[in-house]
Order: C-alpha cells, then sequence, then structure tokens
C-alpha cells in the first residue's frame, strides 16, 4: 500500500536537466526483483524499518542505504551497513518506515508504508484509491510535473553515460491528458467462488494475482468507471469461470462514419463456447453503452465480432474506430487490435513537434521508419505538399495496408507504403536509393540498433527519433554521432503519466563536412 501521511504538493515549474542533475540509480533486474516463496515467509512478519531516502532509481523508487542515520537499535545491522534498498512510494529527502519485501545478497527492495519526517514538496496524494495494490501505475504518490521532470534527468543521464553528449537544445517537455488518459489496455478476469464476485484490472504488485479493482482513474474514464459493472455483467454469466480477459481499445466519436457512434472496443477472451443466454446479456449491456463487442476462443484469428444493431457492417472480421490529428485535418481509421499510442492528447502535440523538428519545406522528400498506421507519414505528407513525397515502412503487412488506406481517406497522393523486415538492410530497395531530405524513425523499446548499421545510406539531413526507452535512443544516439550527425533537440513527454515509462524525442542534423 502507498504511504500514510501524504501532503498534496504545490505544482512547480517544469526545467530542463542541467549538470548538477542528481545519479540515477540502475534498478535490479526484474527477474531478481521476484522474491522466492522462502523469502516471502520470512519477510512477511518482519517490522518496517526506518530509511532516509537519498536518490532516485531509473523506475521512479527511492532508494536508501543501510547505515545513513541509523544503526543496530533501528534494524540496521553492521553486516548490512551500506547496502542499498530500492523503496517503492518514497520520493528524496523523505524519511520513511519501509516494509521489506525482497532480500537478496547485494540489494533489497521495500515499499514505504508510512512518511516519518520530511515529506517531500512534489508528495500528492494519490487521486485513485486502489493505488499501492493494483500494479496499473507506481507514481501517483509523486505530483505530475515531478514525473516528468525526473523522466527527462533519467534521459538527460543515459545520454551521457551511453553517449557522452548533451542536446544542443532540451525541449519542455509534452504534456497532456494526466488522468483517464489511457485508451489502450488487456485486463484481467477473474471470477472468485468463495467471494462470488469477478475480479476485472490489472495484476497487484509484484504479484501474479488480479487486484481488487472497482474502478481505474488511468484508463479512459468510459472503461475505468465502468468496471464495477463489468464486474457484475462477468458474475452473471454461466461461463463466468471461463472469461480470461478483457482487451480494449478506444477511439474518438464520429457519428457521420461507419461505426463512429461505437468509438469503444473489448475483446472478451473466453476459454470456451458461450452459451446463447450470455451472449444476449452481453449484447445488451454493450448495446446500452455503445460498445463493440467481441469475442476471442482461440488465437487472434478467431475473433469475432458480435452484431448489436441492424447497422453494424459484418462484412469485415472488425468494425472501425477514429481518432483525428486536427492540426492537419487527419481522421485515422484502426481497428481494435492495431497498434496506436494510448494518449491520444499527446498524439496530438508529439506529431506535431515531430514534423516542427523536421523543418520540413514542399517539395521535400521524407522517410517514415516503422510508420504504422501513418500517424507520423500522412502530417509529414501534409508539411512536403503534392511537389514532395513521404514513403512509410512498416515490418507489418496489415498496418501497412492500413496506412495506405487511411492515405487515401484523407485525400493525400504523395505517399508511399512498404512492409520490410527493418532488421535487414533495405537500401537496394527501389524506393530508397534516390535518398531522403529527412527521416523519422519511431521503433519499438528495442530501439533501432540495426537501422544504424546502414541509416547512412539514406544520406538524410535532418533525422527526429522518437522513442518509448531511452536506453536504447542513448544507445542509437552514439551511433549517429558516430556516423557524423549532431544532436541538437532532445526531451520527454508524458504519454505515460504515473509510470515509469519514458517516452521521448530528439532531432539530429548531419554536420557539414
Amino acid at each position: 500500500m502507498q504511504p500514510t501521511d501524504s501532503k498534496a504538493s504545490t505544482t512547480s515549474d517544469v526545467t530542463p536537466p542541467t549538470s548538477e542533475t542528481q545519479t540515477i540509480t540502475i534498478p535490479p533486474n526484474k527477474k531478481k526483483s521476484k522474491p522466492s516463496s522462502k523469502t516471502r515467509r520470512r519477510l512477511k512478519d518482519a517490522e518496517p524499518l526506518p530509511f532516509t531516502i537519498d536518490g532516485l532509481s531509473h523506475d521512479g523508487r527511492g532508494v536508501a542505504v543501510y547505515g545513513n542515520g541509523f544503526g543496530i537499535d533501528d534494524g540496521h545491522i553492521e553486516d548490512k551497513h551500506g547496502k542499498k534498498i530500492f523503496v517503492s512510494f518514497a520520493l528524496p529527502g523523505e524519511n520513511a518506515l519501509v516494509k521489506i519485501t525482497n532480500s537478496r545478497a547485494s540489494f533489497e527492495e521495500g515499499e514505504a508504508v508510512s512518511i516519518t519526517a520530511n515529506p517531500n514538496s512534489e508528495r500528492a496524494v494519490p487521486p485513485c484509491p486502489h493505488f499501492g495494490v493494483c500494479g496499473g501505475c507506481n507514481l501517483q504518490h509523486w505530483q505530475p510535473d515531478g514525473q516528468i521532470n525526473f523522466k527527462q534527468s533519467v534521459l538527460a543521464e543515459m545520454l551521457i553515460h551511453q553517449a557522452n553528449v548533451t542536446p544542443d537544445n532540451w525541449l519542455a517537455p509534452v504534456v497532456g491528458d494526466r488522468l483517464g488518459y489511457r485508451t489502450k489496455a488487456r485486463l484481467g478476469v477473474r471470477y472468485v467462488t468463495k467471494k462470488e464476485t469477478a475480479l476485472v484490472g490489472f495484476r497487484e504488485r509484484s504479484s501474479n494475482f488480479l487486484a481488487e479493482l472497482n474502478e481505474c482513474h488511468i484508463l479512459d474514464p468510459r472503461i475505468g468507471f465502468e468496471i464495477e459493472n463489468l464486474k457484475i455483467l462477468i458474475s452473471t454469466l454461466e461461463s463466468r469461470n471461463k472469461i480470461a480477459q478483457l482487451e480494449l481499445a478506444m477511439g474518438e466519436e464520429m457519428p457521420e462514419l461507419p461505426d463512429g457512434n461505437q468509438p469503444v472496443a473489448l475483446i472478451v477472451r473466453n476459454l470456451e463456447p458461450l452459451s446463447d443466454a450470455d451472449i444476449e446479456k452481453l449484447k445488451v449491456f454493450f448495446a446500452a453503452r455503445n460498445w463493440q463487442l467481441y469475442l476471442q476462443s482461440k488465437g487472434a484469428d478467431s475473433i469475432q465480432r458480435i452484431a448489436l444493431t441492424a447497422d453494424d457492417d459484418m462484412s469485415q472480421q472488425f468494425g472501425r474506430l477514429y481518432y483525428q490529428l486536427p492540426e492537419y485535418d487527419l481522421t485515422f481509421e484502426f481497428i481494435p487490435t492495431d497498434f496506436t499510442q494510448v494518449n491520444l492528447s499527446v498524439n496530438r502535440q508529439m506529431t506535431k513537434l515531430a514534423c516542427d523538428l523536421l523543418d520540413l519545406k514542399a517539395g521535400e522528400r521524407v522517410l517514415d521508419l516503422f510508420s504504422g498506421l501513418g500517424n507520423f507519414s500522412l502530417p509529414l505528407a501534409r508539411l512536403v505538399g503534392e511537389t514532395g513525397s513521404v514513403v512509410g515502412v512498416e515490418g507489418s503487412e496489415a498496418m501497412t495496408a492500413r496506412a495506405a488506406d487511411n492515405a487515401r481517406r484523407n485525400g493525400i497522393n504523395n505517399t508511399e507504403f512498404y512492409s520490410q523486415d527493418l532488421t535487414q538492410d533495405c537500401t537496394d530497395k527501389s524506393w530508397a536509393n534516390q535518398g531522403f531530405d529527412a527521416l523519422l524513425i519511431d521503433p519499438p523499446r528495442s530501439g533501432a540498433w540495426e537501422i544504424m548499421q546502414y541509416l547512412p545510406k539514406f544520406n538524410a539531413e535532418r533525422i527526429v527519433y522518437v522513442s518509448c526507452n531511452p536506453a536504447t535512443l542513448a544507445r542509437d544516439t552514439k551511433a549517429l554521432l558516430e556516423q557524423g550527425y549532431r544532436l541538437t533537440h532532445a526531451g520527454v513527454m508524458d504519454m505515460f503519466c504515473h509510470t515509469g515509462h519514458v517516452e521521448s524525442i530528439a532531432r539530429f542534423e548531419k554536420v557539414a563536412m
């Protein structure tokens, strides 16, 4: 649970990291973070110990050291002096009582159960009543501006550590919706016979058990405040013991478009066929909320849409969802299983920032790697105009087709989309050998190391790199610097507020020889 005696913080100005930024500790490997059953039993009844929080780890946990201001009488036995402990729900400078949850030879882990002195000025009252038990987020005890400033410090340290570089300019953090923002998620489901109720939600922290939730303040409220009703619904089904998961996807309501009045889609993972009576209950519940209903009995190919009204288009496996980028007069169509950014408010700002950083001119040729459904490609195409062109390359054939469809629907004729394994050198392809003025890359968490090996062949003057993992961005930055590029801008975006995940962006410019 989160610590008591929390104090609401005041909003502070967001400032870029400086050379005086405190060193941030690398957290332990996740595999080592899982305590053994023997360790859990030994620590279960142990009394909390006092600690002074000295710093933070990359994932936002407090870091303390045995023996720092405390002695044997406080439970800090001499053999442990100097040993680090990673403390959830604690902030720098605070004195906390810490319940130890894991003990290894080189480190320990715990969670603050109370703040006994010196609460950090950025400490906040968590908005969600389930915070501290639910594993869906881990930073609600921290005022959001403090979180994003810290994430920028993480990026700064990684750039220095891995690439020995600081950008010429730090960008102001991109901030959007900080509650009710998440439009994509998978929620576990389990019916508990003893309690005669279903559990719906995320897993408990450091556990395989589902948290007992009634609401979620991170999920889009169209689902976040329907969890209790979903629990009641599932509890009434004959197959309540055979529902394993709900996969949800949400878009924007656009009644003028097909399925546009049904902007919420849920895929019900059922381990055995549902009875007609169960399907009817689901249909009534979903129809009352204008949600799209899908059943999935096996793999992705088994996903089946269930018609709720006579107007539902059942000619395809999936219905349609939509989101917009008003800045560029664009509407994107996608299906529930497509990858989309989870925070639509940040996505609008992120696409504009990326376009602004590329500083495109009419007639230029742009390459978009990992182009997905065209989230960046189509705004870029608007900017280079009919005399310019954008080439989007994506590993998924389905997403490549979706991008081409979105271009057509938006009346864009200066784009080409190709499906390609980007881990392999593709510079010999016909679309690649004409060179590019600018390049945008938005890789997965693993980064783009393979692409870095052949990227210079594209001869782009300007590169914008969007990343969901600052460690791989920093690694790839080193490669770009060695290939004759300069890091002109870098910053972070609040895509995943209240979690330790960091979304970042960097701009590179070729150095004149």
